[in-house]
């Protein structure tokens, strides 16, 4: 599919890339990893999910082995980590901020994958998710971070899966992919960032407690 003239899941793919590639490099340079471990987490963290995507569906070789664009995308990355550095005074927020950004383009890279490929609603918006969330999953494991995927104190995946459903609904009602893909990536990053700046989380159950939501 195209829009404006470009292939939608190569520019879904290529900015996705570089959001992911950044935070994980930002992420490095905070934990006080060598230059070459920065360029290793912005790499992993830039195609993890996409690569458990493409051995599901048997898309091999994976998309970075086949396509150079995106390992010049991750590097242009992680060389903007480095050098703006100096300038992060926050690298918490820069860390989270290019995962909310990444979290909504992969998961819309993902969705028109399993688009492409004719698979129903609940499988690309499950591809959308993995696609968006496996790359920070192991970013956060290297580092030692608790995993935003697992973590009970953040809605992360959910964003992303309630974005995916938004745009199939709207794609129901025949929406213009020009606007419905657009509004459904600035979904998914104000999901995952008003609940992350409210504190909104997802109840958890305990034993004599039932379901409640805790710090």
């Amino acid at each position: 599919m195209t829009i404006f003239g470009l292939n939608l899941l190569d520019v879904l793919d290529t900015l996705g890339t570089l959001a992911f590639s950044i935070s994980g490099a930002t992420l490095a340079i905070k934990k006080r990893f060598d230059l070459f471990g920065v360029f290793v987490l912005a790499f992993v963290t830039s195609i993890g999910g996409g690569t458990v995507r493409d051995l599901l569906i048997g898309n091999t070789p994976v998309e970075w082995m086949a396509n150079n664009a995106l390992i010049i995308t991750i590097v242009i990355g992680a060389l903007s980590a480095i050098f703006l550095n100096p300038y992060m005074n926050k690298l918490n927020y820069f860390v989270y901020l290019f995962d909310a950004a990444g979290l909504g383009l992969f998961t819309m890279a993902g969705i028109q994958m399993g688009i492409e490929n004719n698979y129903s609603v609940f499988i690309s918006i499950s591809l959308g998710t993995i696609t968006a969330t496996f790359g920070g999953l192991i970013r956060d494991l290297i580092t030692g971070e608790k995993p935003m995927l697992l973590t009970r104190k953040e809605i992360y995946a959910l964003a992303g899966a309630s974005g995916g459903l938004v745009y199939f609904i709207l794609r129901w009602f025949e929406v213009p992919e020009e606007f419905n893909i657009p509004f459904s990536i600035i979904l998914i990053f104000l999901i995952r960032h008003l609940t992350y700046r409210y504190g909104i989380k997802l109840p958890t159950y305990t034993e004599g407690e039932g379901w409640t939501v805790k710090e």
